[in-house]
């Protein structure tokens, strides 16, 4: 039997996403971020962390979402994503956070490739669940080479 895996859901509108609990350093009530002049729009700015600048992004706007209220369960995910040769920190907006999650690796199925409305290539599976589905993130691939270079001129 394959091990589960430990992930935090989270909820954009009637979405929910997944990433893995081994990247999530922390999660934290949401709180306006420090604007940067000439960002990508889903750049929100930075958002002190523990003394520490971090980009953080609005996922609805960077996975072409619209964008939506700041609600009382509006969250930042932070997050430590290992990229080729070090770890980004960011932080993620999400609409909630819903719960840690365990899935075992046999529930993942493969990213379809049509009838989504985002691009299949940073999507590691999804996993039916309460009528719908989980759709887990491969983060690194989220993150395009262009963002983690905007990402590294913010912080």
């Amino acid at each position: 039997m394959a091990a589960d895996q430990q992930f935090v859901t989270l909820g954009l509108g009637a979405e929910v996403f997944a990433v893995p609990v081994s990247q999530v350093r922390e999660i934290l009530d949401y709180q306006v971020p420090f604007a940067i002049p000439e960002g990508p729009d889903y750049l929100m700015g930075l958002a002190d962390v523990r003394g520490r600048a971090t980009p953080t992004l609005d996922l609805r706007l960077k996975l072409g979402l619209p964008a939506a209220p700041r609600t009382p369960a509006t969250r930042i995910l932070v997050l430590d994503v290992p990229l080729e040769a070090r770890t980004l920190s960011l932080g993620l907006i999400a609409d909630r956070v819903i719960e840690v999650a365990a899935f075992a690796e046999d529930e993942i199925e493969a990213a379809p490739d049509i009838g989504v409305p985002w691009r299949s290539d940073y999507i590691r599976g999804v996993v039916r669940r309460d009528g719908g589905f989980v759709v887990i993130f491969e983060l690194a691939r989220l993150l395009t080479s262009q963002d983690a270079a905007a990402l590294d001129q913010a912080a």
